[in-house]
């Protein structure tokens, strides 16, 4: 390997999200050293996943499968449909394997200032999907953000027009507050106010 081909993988881990370009370059030299074990297992790995890895055309998920593994799985309630920004949180919250529901990515959220309208986003896709899956409930799991909540008030207003037509869907929103184990010392303002706005009887 030339050291022109090290600096030019250096700069495409340098890419990766979480990776800058200190990082890479020890995620190189760590690569080049584990060339048997570790490389060339990634570069079959990418290669495949490259090859094969697509959206879902329900819900907008990664995998190998149409529809993904999710949708095609009868035990999941499609009447409960979670409404997330993005994959990556699809895949925290599965994590948790506390929801049975099934899930719907907006691939963003709406944002003036990135010029990002409802058209750009999978949001005519899902008010289709509530009508066509005879939905109870749409949960909108956006992220606590001023264009993530934006963006939930748009999808509840558009939903609410629905059920002024006849289709009367339940539209409920994550919970922010104090976080499982966590000691108010340390929380920001805004996850306290929410907490306090959002408290619960006992």
């Amino acid at each position: 390997m030339t050291v022109s081909e090290i600096e030019r993988l250096i700069l495409l881990l340098a890419k990766v999200p979480g990776l800058g370009p200190r990082s890479a370059r020890r995620a190189a030299l760590t690569l080049i050293k584990r060339r048997e074990s570790l490389m060339l297992p990634l570069a079959t790995a990418l290669t495949e996943a490259a090859r094969s890895v697509r959206a879902c055309s329900t819900c907008g998920n990664l995998d190998t499968q149409d529809p993904c593994i999710i949708c095609a799985d009868p035990r999941r309630d499609g009447r409960l449909i979670c409404v997330v920004e993005d994959v990556a949180d699809l895949w925290a919250l599965e994590r948790a394997a506390a929801f049975p529901g099934r899930y719907h990515v907006l691939g963003g959220v709406l944002s003036a200032l990135d010029g990002t309208g409802p058209e750009d986003l999978r949001i005519p896709q899902l008010l289709t999907r509530v009508v066509d899956s005879g939905a109870v409930e749409v949960i909108l799991a956006t992220n606590a953000t001023v264009d993530g909540q934006t963006t939930a008030h748009y999808i509840a207003d558009r939903l609410a027009e629905r059920g002024s037509t006849g289709q009367d869907v339940k539209v409920s929103a994550l919970a922010h507050g104090v976080p499982v184990g966590g000691e108010l010392d340390y929380l920001d303002d805004g996850t306290l106010s929410a907490a306090l706005r959002d408290r619960r009887s006992v």
